[in-house]
């Protein structure tokens, strides 16, 4: 597990790099997929580079960037990577700095390992299983795994915060999320809602600064599959709000039904 959690950063670190190099500098060539989401000449990269050092190693790679085989092929994949070059292309193009890498590795449909970097605010994120989760902050080039361990804040970190806390989508805030978080009103009090992009909210919920996270609005496999080994090694559970068991990956269809990450509880 040390070499394949020790790839994965420095796969993400090597794509924030370039990511950043392209938001700082570069021209962005913003064009339109099928499903009209955007798409920028940094998504293409970081998908390029996060697949250069994912090859190297024996398990195949789901990316949002890349070629998605039918699932006749996938059904096979005891193991395999989901990736997203750049979650949040739309904060991207906002130039609001909520967009992340997100790398996980998934075995028998549940996430073993996760790796979640911020390259416009240099936080890392990451996560396997027999190695916890942890945050680094200020990091932007590997320097051996028993350094980045020696940098690592485990997570939950402590908090003294006492409202319950609400963490949401910027861009796809949802009426049916706003009905349950005013649900929550009425069990808990008072209730704070933080509004972030990205996989940043599942990362929000594992470091202890939100109490939960409602996804009641599409998302993808690749945009949850990192944070969720994030959320799961800091004792955190991400649910499946159809199925009411936690959320499996590499399914026939990549589409998430909706989802609830909480502090650990089950619904």
């Amino acid at each position: 597990m040390t070499l394949l959690l020790e790839t994965a950063i420095q796969a993400s670190l090597a794509a924030g790099k370039r990511i950043m190099q392209i938001y700082e500098n570069e021209d962005f060539e913003v064009e339109a997929k099928e499903d009209k989401s955007p798409l920028t000449k940094a998504d293409k990269a970081s998908h390029d580079i996060i697949t250069s050092y994912l090859e190297k190693l024996e398990f195949p790679v789901l990316s949002e960037e890349g070629k998605h085989l039918p699932y006749e092929q996938r059904k096979n994949w005891s193991k395999l990577w989901i990736v997203d070059p750049i979650d949040g292309t739309k904060e991207f193009i906002k130039r609001n700095g909520e967009f992340t890498v997100n790398i996980a590795l998934v075995e028998d449909q549940k996430p073993v390992l996760g790796v979640i970097y911020v390259p416009a605010l240099e936080d890392l994120y990451f996560a396997a299983k027999g190695v916890g989760s942890f945050k680094i902050n200020a990091i932007t080039e590997f320097s051996g795994y028993q350094e980045v361990l020696k940098m690592a804040i485990k997570l939950p970190v402590s908090s003294e915060r006492k409202t319950f806390t609400v963490v949401a989508s910027k861009s796809h805030l949802s009426s049916e999320t706003k009905e349950y978080i005013k649900s929550l009103e009425s069990e808990n009090g008072k209730v704070d809602t933080i509004s972030v992009g990205s996989s940043l909210k599942l990362c929000m919920v594992a470091e202890g600064k939100a109490d939960c996270y409602p996804r009641f609005a599409p998302t993808m496999e690749w945009d949850t599959a990192a944070g969720q080994a994030i959320c799961a090694f800091a004792g955190k559970k991400v649910f499946d709000y159809k199925t009411k068991e936690e959320m499996l990956y590499n399914r026939e269809n990549l589409r998430n039904n909706w989802f609830l990450v909480t502090n650990g509880e089950s619904l």
